[in-house]
Parts: C-alpha cells; sequence; structure tokens
C-alpha cells in the first residue's frame, strides 16, 4: 500500500519538523501526524525512553525520526541542538513546542503561593522564548518557517485553581501575536493551538452552576452546566441556556499544518 510518505504527496512532503516535548502525549501524537504528512521529524525531549517509545511509532508507519535529549528551558542547549538539526537536515521548516511542565493547580488564589503562580508562567513563557529564537534563525535565513505553540481555553476562561497556568496560557498567545507580527515580514508564520480537554490525559466532570434562586436542595434544576477540567472550566453548550451561548472558536492542527506548506 503507498502512503503519503512514500508517495511524496503529504502536506509536509520534504519538510524538517522538530518538536520539544516529543515524548508527551501531545507531542508524540503531533509526530505521528507530521510523520504521516511526510516530514522528517526530530523528537526532543528529557526523558530518552518515551522519545524512543515515540520514534518507535513513528518508524512503524514508515516515517523518519530523530531523537535527541534536549532541556527546552537550557538557552545554550536549544540553540546547539537546533545547529545541530539545521546541519544534519539543511533547514527547520516547522518547530513545535509541545512542553508539560510540572506546576500546581486547583488550590484557590488565598491558597496559593506567590512560587505555585509563578512558576508555569516563568516556565513556559521561558521555555517558547528559547525554542522560537533557536529555530527563527534559521526560519528567517531560508525565507519561511512556522513556529507552533500550544495553549488551553485557560487563557480567556475562568477557574478556580488555575490561576498561575492561566496566565501561562494568556502570555503564550500574546507571545505568538508578537512573534507574527515581527517575524511575518520574513515569511515565518506563529501559530498557537488552542486545544481543549485530552481524554487520554484528564476525564472531564461534570458540576452544576446554581443561580440565586435555583440551589442545592429546593429540587430546582441547575441554571447552566459546565465541564472542569485541567485546562480550565467551559460551557457544556448542551443544557438549554448553554446551548444559546457563543461558542469558543478553536485552531486545529490539520488548519496549522497547512500553514506550513512553502
Amino acid at each position: 500500500m503507498t502512503t503519503k510518505i512514500h508517495s511524496g504527496s503529504g502536506l509536509l512532503s520534504g519538510k524538517i519538523a522538530v518538536i520539544y516535548g516529543g515524548g508527551g502525549a501531545i507531542g508524540g501524537a503531533a509526530a505521528l501526524a507530521f510523520a504521516e504528512e511526510g516530514a522528517r521529524v526530530f523528537l526532543a525531549g528529557r526523558t530518552l525512553a518515551r522519545l524512543d517509545e515515540v520514534a518507535e511509532r513513528v518508524r512503524a508507519v514508515g516515517g523518519e525520526v530523530e531523537v535527541d535529549v534536549v532541556d527546552a528551558l537550557d538557552q545554550a542547549t536549544v540553540e546547539a541542538h537546533a545547529e545541530r538539526v539545521a546541519g544534519r537536515a539543511g533547514r527547520i521548516d516547522v518547530v513545535l513546542n509541545a512542553l508539560g511542565l510540572a506546576h500546581v493547580q486547583g488550590k484557590s488564589f488565598a491558597e496559593q503561593t506567590l512560587d505555585e503562580f509563578a512558576t508555569p508562567v516563568v516556565g513556559y513563557t521561558r521555555a517558547h522564548f528559547i525554542i522560537a529564537k533557536a529555530a527563527s534563525r534559521f526560519m528567517i535565513r531560508q525565507g519561511g518557517g512556522v513556529i507552533l505553540a500550544l495553549s488551553t481555553p485557560g487563557s480567556v476562561l475562568p477557574g478556580p485553581g488555575f490561576m498561575g497556568y492561566g496566565v501561562a496560557c494568556a502570555a503564550l498567545e500574546a507571545m505568538t501575536r508578537h512573534l507574527a507580527g515581527e517575524l511575518g515580514a520574513h515569511g515565518v508564520r506563529a501559530v498557537c493551538l488552542r486545544a481543549d480537554a485530552i481524554p487520554e490525559r484528564s476525564r472531564a466532570r461534570t458540576v452544576a452552576r446554581f443561580s440565586p434562586r435555583s440551589r442545592p436542595g429546593t429540587g430546582s434544576r441547575p441554571r447552566r452546566c459546565w465541564l472542569r477540567t485541567p485546562s480550565g472550566t467551559r460551557c457544556c453548550g448542551d443544557c438549554p441556556r448553554c446551548s444559546r451561548s457563543p461558542k469558543l472558536r478553536h485552531s486545529s492542527l490539520p488548519s496549522a499544518l497547512a500553514r506550513a506548506r512553502a
């Protein structure tokens, strides 16, 4: 059976894609999608065993993949890695920041410490600055490329316990706008994907929010239903009141991939 990889008809045929956080759930899924569309994939992350596991899945579908252990919070290490990738492959067309950092969620603002708030904000923005800066040098030189970041609805929706991570996501979206404005003149695109809950990583649970006239124990029905996930709280869209609310617009991986065509 002829695949897009072997036929050269894939959306990313001949492209070089670098994924930081390549051993994670999102990074691994993106690696497989990129490879199936014909890209040569370079995986980077801190845990070799997880990177190797993803690499095996990529090779199983006929993709070309290489693995490097890289700490994305270390600027010199990331810059050296980008140099090696460009040296081996000749260019960098797509870079995805799929980094996951340990941080505290679930604590109210009153309970959260300054360090717990600052950890995701500083960590995620630092990593994206380093990754984008390292990759953009080669993209500017070659006249094109795509810098991809990941966010969540927590960037725009309130939810108790997500102060630090919500601010971090909003910061990544702001960074993407600024990168797009500055690098666009060089043919370099910056795209932020605002994904929703990921079933493989968490279980969403439905909670009820009651109006002042409709509280638990009164026999009244909840006025609005919500889904609470680690990425924030959002309207379910199914109950009568929610169904009249505007729906969030989301970017998707395929649409982002389409922007990578030179």
